[in-house]
């Protein structure tokens, strides 16, 4: 019975609600302010957990994103969805992951923040908000020009393992933690690094929040959530079923974190956060486009790399390595503002999105 209404037009709704429900309860277990779930920190988080880069203040391998992919896999194994694809556009889907984390880190957060920022009281994510329907609607007008990267093809079955595979060794080294041994300073030499302080220090106990990444990477898996597939609907079908998902998260978490204590109305001295108008638009205008030419939010991507498609998971692959480049060119923003070459990776960014939407318009998906 679940499974049928999640698997209807109100299941988005329901999948909201739980996501605006959990996203603060993680908060108040120890998670960053305002970043009870997001896709972009986390991965940032994980990036330098790796050694990807070395913002000592961001290194933690969050067991969510494990558990997302896994919940995802266990739901499309379950109801007969797993389904192996690949080959639309590989190397084009993992430089829009790129730029799609480059801007979401010039905003610090991935549209599920967003939300989740404005839903704690955070009014900069206004400014975010309107940057991703911005870019958004410029996707959009690509489609209307008949943009499309090609279709996929069914792959081996072994292939959609890797994504689902990759998640149980995260696990297992945020589990272990293992150190090859210390510099002549007495700092860890990796492989694995793991924050003292900052945001990557906070985070809830481990298991609740691997459990909570299983629970909405199934229920995701099921209804189809995806946040910038509602606002693609809701502006090209006028459909707005998933877009309901958006405002049950909003309600629900804006309810939440009043419930806890956590929330805190203004612009001025929000967590992890910025208030450069100008560049919290910007970042989200970019990450936006990014995201629509690829076909979804980063929840989305990771949920569907979880089914077995390849083409999500190197999207996935995408935003990993764009955290770390973001980090060390200077392109990622921090609590004073956007950072020194933010410029440059914007314009970087925003050229290849438009290239990509212009040379791939009426394309015959095949």
């Amino acid at each position: 019975m679940l499974n049928r209404f999640l698997m209807s037009r109100f299941g988005p709704t329901l999948t909201g609600a739980v996501v605006g429900v959990l996203a603060p309860v993680l908060v108040f277990l120890g998670n960053p302010g305002n970043m009870g779930i997001c896709v972009a920190c986390f991965g940032r988080d994980i990036a330098g957990a790796l050694g990807l880069h070395r913002a000592a203040v961001v290194q933690y391998l969050r067991p969510e994103i494990a558990g997302f992919i896994l919940g995802s896999f266990i739901s499309a194994v379950l109801y007969r969805e797993y389904k192996p694809r690949a080959g639309s556009a590989p190397i084009i889907r993992f430089f829009l992951g790129v730029f799609a984390m480059v801007g979401a880190l010039i905003f610090l957060g991935c549209p599920w923040r967003a939300y989740l920022r404005l839903s704690g009281g955070d009014l900069n994510a206004l400014w975010g908000i309107a940057g991703l329907a911005a870019g958004v609607g410029i996707g959009i007008a690509f489609l209307w020009n008949g943009f499309n990267l090609g279709r996929s093809t069914p792959a081996a079955k072994a292939s959609g393992l890797v994504m689902p595979a990759l998640s149980v060794l995260l696990l297992v080294l945020l589990i272990l933690a293992p150190q090859f041994g210390r510099d002549a300073a007495g700092l860890p030499t990796g492989p694995i690094f793991f924050s003292k302080e900052g945001p990557g220090s906070m985070h809830a106990p481990a298991f609740i929040a691997l459990g909570v990444g299983l629970l909405v990477g199934w229920m995701a898996q099921r209804s189809r959530f995806c946040t910038v597939g509602a606002m693609r609907d809701l502006f090209m079908l006028k459909d707005p079923h998933l877009f309901y998902g958006i405002i049950a998260l909003v309600v629900a978490a804006v309810g939440t974190n009043v419930v806890l204590g956590q929330f805190k109305l203004g612009f001025a001295g929000q967590p992890v956060a910025h208030t450069n108008a100008l560049w919290n638009f910007l970042g989200m205008l970019l990450s936006g486009l990014a995201f629509t030419l690829a076909g979804g939010c980063p929840g989305r991507q990771l949920i569907m790399s979880g089914e077995g498609d390849n083409d999500a998971a190197l999207f996935v692959m995408g935003l990993i390595v764009g955290a770390g480049i973001a980090h060390n060119f200077g392109f990622a923003s921090g609590p004073k503002g956007p950072g020194p070459y933010a410029v440059t990776a914007f314009a970087a960014g925003m050229i290849f999105c438009l290239a990509v939407g212009f040379f791939n318009r009426g394309r015959v998906s095949a």
